[in-house]
C-alpha cells in the first residue's frame, strides 16, 4: 500500500476573493498572490505600496475595518500584511508561523486577528498606524485561544465587539469572549455552536438597530446555513440550500453529494442574507426574519448567458450592490496566470416591500459602478474561453474538499499512517 502524497497540487488551487468599503468607496479582489484594488468613488486604479514587495504566495484571505480605515491581506507566504487605505501603503507586516488561513478586525479598529491551519488564533496590537516611515513596521503576533489541530476557516467579530468568533473544519464554531487586553489570551469560552455535519465555510452576522446584538448565520460543506444564537449557542433555524437549488444528487458510491455554502453577504438591515454556493451559477438570497428567528427562501438569482459561480461575494453597508467575484489562481489551462470575473447586483437591501422581486437584477458590465475601468483593474487580461472559468470553478470545489473536507481511514489505514509519522520516529 503506498502512502498518499502529502502535498497534493489540487489543494494550492486558492479561489478568487473579493472585499468591499464600508462606505462603497474601494473594492478590492485578491486572485492568487495578486491584489487589485479600485476606488469607486474617483473612477481610478489604486496604486499599492509596499517596499518589501507585496504578497508572494496565494492570499486566503481580505477584510476591510469596520471604519473603513485599515485593510488585511494573508495567505500562503505565511504574512499578514496591513494596510492604511487612506494611503494604501503597507503600514504593518506580521509574520506567521504557519500559513494564514482566516482574518479579523476588532470593531474598534484596534486589533488585528489571524488565525492558521493549524487552528491557532494569533492578535496583533494595533497602536497608532499613522506612522509616517515608509517601510512597514514589523509586528509581533501573539496566540489568544487555539482549534485543537484543526484549520481556522472563518473568523469574526460580533456586532457589539464582545465576542471573537472562529470555525474550523471539524464542523464546530466557537464563541469566544474577547477580552480588553487580548495580548494576555482569550481564555474565556462564551458558548459553542454544534449542529453542521461538514465544515464550517462562512460565518456573518444579521442585525439591526432593533437587534443591535445581532444572531449569526453560518454557511458549510453541508449545504445547508443556519441561524444561530451564539451568545448561548442555541440553533435557530436551518435551511438547506442544496435542496433548494435542486444540486443534490448520488454520484453512485456515495449516497448523496453536497455542494458547499462558499460564503455569506448580508444586508446592514439584516433581512436579506445572499448565499454563494457550489455549482449554483448565481448567488441564492434568503430572508431573515430577526423576531421571529426563522430563514426563509427568497429567490435565486441565476447569471444567464456564461458559466459565474461566484467563489466570494461582498458589499457596503451604504450601498444596495452585491459583488461577486468568480476565478482561481494557479491554474494551467492557459497563459494567463490567475481568472478572474466580476459581476455586480443592484437591489440588494431590504426584502420587506412587494415589489421585491423587481429590484434585484443582475448588472450588465457597462451598468457596473466603476464600468470598463473597475472591470480591466479587477479582473485583468479577460482573454480567456468560457471553459477556462468552468475549468477554475471545479478546480476551486475540488481543492475545497481535499482541503476541508476529513478523510476517513480503517483501523489499518490508520495504524499504517502512524508508523510513518515523523513524531513516531526513534532518533538514532
Amino acid at each position: 500500500m503506498e502512502e498518499e502524497s502529502e502535498k497534493n497540487p489540487e489543494t494550492d488551487v486558492a479561489p478568487a476573493l473579493i472585499s468591499v468599503h464600508p462606505t462603497h468607496k474601494f473594492v478590492s479582489v485578491a486572485i492568487g498572490s495578486d491584489l487589485r484594488v479600485f476606488n469607486l468613488q474617483e473612477s481610478c486604479v489604486v496604486t499599492l505600496t509596499d517596499v518589501s514587495g507585496g504578497h508572494k504566495d496565494s492570499i486566503r484571505a481580505i477584510r476591510y475595518s469596520a471604519n473603513g480605515q485599515l485593510f488585511v491581506s494573508a495567505g500562503d507566504d505565511k504574512l499578514v500584511k496591513i494596510w492604511a487605505t487612506d494611503s494604501w501603503r503597507c503600514i504593518y507586516s506580521v509574520v506567521s508561523e504557519k500559513r494564514v488561513s482566516a482574518v479579523g478586525i476588532s470593531n474598534d479598529g484596534m486589533f488585528v486577528c489571524f488565525a492558521d491551519k493549524f487552528g491557532v488564533v494569533y492578535v496583533v496590537d494595533i497602536e497608532d498606524h499613522d506612522v509616517e516611515d515608509r517601510v512597514p513596521v514589523n509586528k509581533k503576533a501573539v496566540p489568544i485561544l487555539s482549534h485543537y489541530c484543526s484549520i481556522i476557516t472563518r473568523l469574526e467579530f460580533s456586532l457589539d465587539g464582545r465576542f471573537i468568533i472562529t470555525a474550523d473544519r471539524d464542523f464546530k464554531i466557537r464563541v469566544t469572549v474577547f477580552p480588553k487586553n487580548p495580548v494576555n489570551g482569550a481564555h474565556e469560552i462564551q458558548s459553542f455552536c454544534l449542529g453542521h455535519t461538514e465544515f464550517v465555510s462562512c460565518l456573518a452576522f444579521v442585525g439591526c438597530q432593533d437587534y443591535p446584538r445581532g444572531l449569526l448565520v453560518s454557511g458549510s460543506g453541508d449545504s445547508t446555513v443556519r441561524l444561530w444564537d451564539h451568545t448561548s449557542g442555541s440553533l435557530l433555524d436551518t435551511y438547506n440550500c442544496g435542496a433548494q437549488a435542486e444540486l443534490l444528487h448520488s454520484n453512485g458510491k456515495e449516497e448523496e453529494i453536497l455542494h458547499a455554502v462558499t460564503d455569506l453577504c448580508t444586508t446592514p438591515d439584516g433581512s436579506l442574507v445572499a448565499v454563494a454556493i457550489q455549482s449554483l451559477p448565481g448567488v441564492m438570497l434568503l430572508r431573515c426574519n430577526l423576531s421571529t428567528r426563522t430563514l426563509s427562501f427568497a429567490k435565486v438569482i441565476s447569471i444567464a448567458g456564461e458559466t459565474f459561480i461566484p467563489t466570494s461575494i461582498g458589499a457596503a453597508s451604504s450601498a444596495p450592490v452585491l459583488w461577486m467575484v468568480m476565478g482561481a489562481s494557479i491554474l494551467h489551462i492557459s497563459d494567463s496566470v490567475s481568472l478572474a470575473r466580476v459581476r455586480a447586483i443592484s437591489g440588494f437591501t431590504t426584502s420587506t416591500s412587494e415589489s421585491f422581486d423587481h429590484e434585484t437584477s443582475v448588472l450588465e458590465d457597462e451598468e457596473i459602478p466603476g464600468g470598463e475601468s473597475l472591470l480591466q483593474t479587477l479582473q485583468g487580461k479577460l482573454s480567456v474561453g468560457k471553459e477556462a472559468f468552468s475549468t477554475a470553478a471545479e478546480a476551486v470545489k475540488t481543492a475545497m474538499r481535499n482541503l476541508l473536507i476529513k478523510k476517513q481511514y480503517s483501523v489499518e489505514r490508520r495504524e499504517f499512517r502512524k508508523r510513518g509519522r515523523n513524531d513516531m520516529k526513534i532518533k538514532k
